[in-house]
């Protein structure tokens, strides 16, 4: 094991490797999962919706 000067040493060099996005990059990543939690969010509420107006009309069918 090395002693710990040194794996920070390798640390700090290991980091400097790192590639960063860009700002641009972020707010596009950012927007396109805003976007779709909200496509999904639409869609599930549909489908609940969905399933709730078949049950609720199959179960007044034994009225």
């Amino acid at each position: 094991m090395a002693n710990p000067f040194e794996f920070l040493q390798q640390v700090r060099s290991e980091a400097t490797k790192v590639t960063w996005p860009t700002r641009r990059e972020t707010l596009i990543t950012t927007a396109l999962v805003v976007l779709m939690v909200i496509v999904a969010s639409i869609f599930f509420i549909a489908v609940d919706q969905t399933i709730r107006i078949v049950l609720g009309f199959i179960l007044s069918l034994g009225r």
